[in-house]
């Protein structure tokens, strides 16, 4: 496996060591769990179908919507 060397502020380093303590990992497994759960969120990101506009200026002021299906609740 290769190794990979990052530079992270304290603040940061601080945020992910209490994380970590939190979902009872090591700091190390933190930052590869965050690496990875980024990763499949990507891959499966990239697959969404883009919206297609003639307008340069209109295609880089918008996004695409996306909402979370509500829940029905029962009473």
């Amino acid at each position: 496996m290769p190794i990979i060397t990052i530079d992270v502020d304290q603040d940061i380093f601080n945020i992910i060591k209490k994380r970590a303590t939190k979902n009872l990992l090591t700091t190390k497994e933190q930052v590869e769990d965050i690496i990875r759960r980024s990763c499949v969120n990507y891959k499966t990101s990239s697959t969404c179908s883009k919206i297609k506009v003639d307008d340069t200026l209109v295609n880089i002021f918008s996004r695409e919507k996306h909402s979370k299906s509500k829940k029905k609740r029962k009473r």
